[in-house]
């Protein structure tokens, strides 16, 4: 097993391996650090005699992982209203997290009681996480619709100054009554508030009116099948969604980030707003890329999520567009539940919570499929940390192995075979459609500016994470 020990991040530490994933490609070379820092980068035998070395050999070196799409569902809620902290909580996700590589969370504004849309909220979510992190974090903030009110926007200002990093909105019923989805008069409101802040609007793209349509001809369906609840999220609740978004593109100069494509159709639409010069990014989801619907058996409502796994054919559309710079990066969108919310009795896709939980699993996961299609570690570096961290407006602090940022360092093991089963599951809920993958590849460690937080095998050391400001 290679050396490591739990180390003082204050103190000068040299990490090495002869491969090191850095912004120029894998090489052998020595991460030297200091305060939490990385003040060097240096050819593998470079040793400084004063350092604590930290050898992994050949073992694979990453930048720490950033996932900006979590439902970590952890805030402090009022008296008058019930928390559900009790779907997932600061301490287990970002314990799940660390395992995994993963050392900056993006926390959705979203399904937190209260919901992050007003600065009271971002404070109970704050007070949530003090002491409870074992990796660093955020929280982007929420934009909702409301008819009568016409919205949340007047509190984007507030929001923004006290450090989000950036906004979400819903263009269909999100699933929370309380976060109400958003129509174009609503988000043009919330845009006018983002011009000039330079914080992304990101969007769940779908809308309502072809998934009515749709569900209206499945009445008599059998909602335990899972191509019952496939038909009733058509490719065109996508589409329509995506199209209006870049024709807001057009109108506001404000980045607009499309959470978790699941239809492949989508990408000729994000490609031609590209070459227009628009400001749109996009991601999608290691679910959309390992599964595929012609796999999910009858009542395996573990599978539910919004938008759906579409097909096998579908699913290799979008590793293209991700091997050609369409779709931006990869987000898990771990968004857990208490079992009994995926209908486990009934079976029924349309009674269930839609949810995937996998964090922790993104990397192992992501490694083993793109064996077979020609990817490469460094890919998986960008997909799964530098450009996560732009997005999030962190990106001169995360998500590079290069002097002046983080010493945040996963420690992967390329060549490790594994069952996926519930002991390695470190979220609250051990209820993942993974259960059972054959995966290769395994983190072995992973360090947090310098601290040894994560050991394959080894109880989680005291946490030591912190919530992140976002640069301009």
């Amino acid at each position: 097993m290679p050396y490591a020990t739990s180390g003082n991040p204050a103190a000068q530490s040299v990490f090495r391996s002869t491969r090191v994933v850095t912004p120029t490609g894998m090489r052998p070379c020595a991460i030297h650090t200091a305060n939490g820092c990385i003040t060097s980068i240096s050819d593998w035998d470079d040793l400084p005699g004063r350092a604590t070395l930290h050898d992994y050999a050949d073992l694979v070196l990453l930048p720490g992982l950033v996932d900006s799409h979590v439902h970590i569902n952890d805030a402090i809620a009022p008296p008058n209203l019930a928390s559900r902290s009790h779907w997932e909580g600061f301490p287990t996700a970002t314990q799940a997290a660390a395992s995994g590589g993963v050392t900056t969370l993006v926390d959705m504004p979203l399904n937190c009681v209260p919901e992050t849309l007003d600065l009271t909220a971002l404070n109970a979510k704050r007070a949530a996480a003090h002491g409870n992190v074992w990796v660093d974090w955020m929280t982007w903030g929420g934009i909702v619709g409301n008819h009568d009110t016409g919205g949340n926007q007047h509190n984007i200002p507030a929001l923004a100054a006290a450090g989000v990093p950036g906004f979400k909105a819903f263009l269909v019923h999100s699933g929370i009554d309380t976060f109400r989805w958003a129509d174009e008069p609503q988000l043009r409101r919330a845009l006018a508030q983002l011009t000039g802040r330079n914080l992304p609007l990101l969007a769940h793209a779908e809308l309502a009116e072809p998934i009515q349509q749709a569900t209206a001809q499945l009445a008599q369906a059998d909602w335990h099948i899972y191509s019952t609840y496939l038909a009733s999220r058509p490719d065109q609740a996508e589409l329509d969604a995506i199209t209006l978004l870049i024709r807001l593109a057009r109108d506001y100069d404000v980045p607009l980030h499309i959470v978790h494509i699941a239809s492949a159709q989508a990408l000729p639409l994000i490609r031609a707003a590209r070459a227009q010069g628009l400001r749109v990014t996009a991601e999608t989801c290691p679910h959309y890329l390992w599964f595929a619907a012609e796999d999910i058996t009858d009542a395996q409502t573990q599978f539910k999520c919004a938008p759906p796994v579409r097909s096998a054919a579908n699913r290799e559309l979008l590793w293209l567009g991700l091997l050609e710079g369409t779709l931006d990066f990869v987000a898990t969108d771990h968004s857990p539940c208490p079992p009994a919310l995926k209908s486990p009795e009934t079976g029924r896709f349309d009674l269930a919570w839609g949810g995937i939980a996998s964090l922790g699993l993104a990397l192992p996961v992501l490694w083993t499929a793109i064996q077979s299609r020609g990817g490469t570690l460094p890919q998986l570096a960008n997909w799964l940390s530098t450009a996560p961290a732009s997005l999030a407006r962190v990106g001169t602090q995360k998500g590079s192995l290069a002097p002046g940022y983080d010493a945040d360092i996963a420690v992967f093991d390329p060549d490790a075979t594994w069952t996926v089963t519930e002991a390695d599951l470190h979220f609250r809920h051990k209820l993942s459609p993974y259960l059972g993958a054959q995966l290769t590849g395994r983190v072995r460690a992973t360090w947090l500016r310098g601290h040894h937080i994560y050991a394959d095998g080894q109880p989680f050391s005291p946490p030591s994470g912190r919530e992140l400001s976002p640069t301009p």
